[in-house]
């Protein structure tokens, strides 16, 4: 009995120091980010979409539905579960800086949802996660796919000086630590949601180069209009940050070119209303790549992504979350497949250029006769 004693309080102490030295870990790795400070919070009090401490979605949103909606991903009878990743390095273009530095509007993918645009010269980064690992530490987290190139590898060494970066949420797959100080010194401002200047701080952006918007916010910057737009998702690096900061979409708005990219989040009638305060545009980037019916709330389907984008009125879509990281179980390239075959029964212009491909958006923007994933 004594000894069953002794066995129980080594394992308590044990669990304990675990706790203690995981909160500790957390304080001391800069990655994790910063926290909103008192003053932000008290700001945010008279806030709609902010109650008892935390951001809330327009609709009741469920971040895990029912586990057993979704078969175990062992489950040999479904055949989505397959080739959950590539089976050899997928082909990727070599960037070409001189075609993103010319005087025409372009975007450029840089896998998953990070994107390059070029719009009135002005060169702007939309959620530049250009690490090889989404994690907060190195040694764990989920691993970026193999390209043919490595594009990625000193990327932002070789790039032009960067106007605005533009962030959407604070999830790993978005903001990223490693990325965000080595562009410190090659990004002139920073657009994120409320909250997230909390991270940039901590990491070492000043704060006067930061811009924190709310929902339906919008502000002039080198006379492109950039507005934050609502999304149906959450936020948080860790388990006590959930939803302490915002998430949403954004708007951007130039002179020849209206672009609206809508960060992550579930399918909703925000959609229909950003498309009404702010379309048509252009191109809309579109998240609905990494879908499970456990996150259905907060992830779109493909055919979803594809709604959304008719609800905004975009010209053109371009499905992005996919193409560099595997975070649900079905193909990796299952999403643009069904996308595609969505965007051809609804008789809607969808592209799908290569990664590191640079797209001309005054140019007849249409779908390759072949798919570069079908390699």
């Amino acid at each position: 009995m004594v000894k069953l004693k002794k066995i129980a309080l080594h394992s308590f102490l044990f669990f304990i120091l675990f706790c203690v030295g995981i909160i500790v870990f957390m304080n001391v790795n800069p990655a994790f980010g910063g926290d909103p400070t008192t003053e932000q919070k008290e700001t945010y009090q008279h806030l709609s979409n902010y109650v008892d401490g935390h951001f809330v979605n327009e609709l009741p949103t469920s971040v895990f539905g029912d586990p057993s909606d979704t078969l175990p991903a062992n489950n040999s009878s479904v055949s989505e579960f397959a080739d959950r990743d590539p089976a050899s390095p997928i082909p990727v273009y070599t960037i070409d800086w001189e075609q993103i530095k010319s005087k025409n509007d372009s975007l450029t993918w840089l896998g998953h949802s990070a994107f390059l645009l070029n719009i009135d010269g002005k060169k702007l980064l939309l959620d530049p996660m250009l690490s090889p690992v989404a994690s907060p530490v190195s040694f764990v987290g989920i691993n970026r796919y193999e390209y043919s190139e490595d594009i990625m590898l000193d990327i932002i060494d070789e790039m032009t000086p960067i106007d605005a970066v533009l962030i959407s949420h604070d999830h790993y797959d978005h903001l990223d630590y490693q990325s965000i100080v080595k562009l410190n010194s090659k990004v002139s401002h920073f657009f994120v949601p409320l909250g997230c200047s909390a991270h940039l701080i901590k990491w070492g952006i000043p704060e006067e180069k930061i811009t924190e918007l709310n929902w339906w916010e919008e502000t002039k910057y080198q006379d492109l209009t950039v507005a934050l737009t609502p999304s149906r998702h959450g936020s948080g690096r860790d388990p006590f940050s959930i939803d302490t900061t915002l998430w949403g979409g954004w708007v951007i708005l130039g002179n020849k070119s209206r672009i609206y990219t809508s960060g992550d989040g579930g399918y909703g009638p925000h959609f229909k209303e950003i498309g009404n305060k702010y379309g048509p545009f252009d191109i809309t980037l579109i998240e609905g790549a990494q879908y499970d019916q456990r996150w259905a709330e907060i992830h779109m389907l493909p055919e979803q992504a594809v709604q959304a984008n008719l609800d905004v009125n975009g010209e053109t879509m371009m499905l992005m979350h996919w193409g560099a990281f595997t975070l649900a179980n079905h193909a990796w390239d299952k999403p643009i497949e069904r996308a595609l075959e969505e965007a051809n029964e609804r008789d809607m212009n969808i592209i799908a250029p290569m990664i590191g491909e640079t797209v001309l958006l005054d140019s007849d923007l249409q779908m390759p006769s072949t798919s570069w994933w079908d390699f």
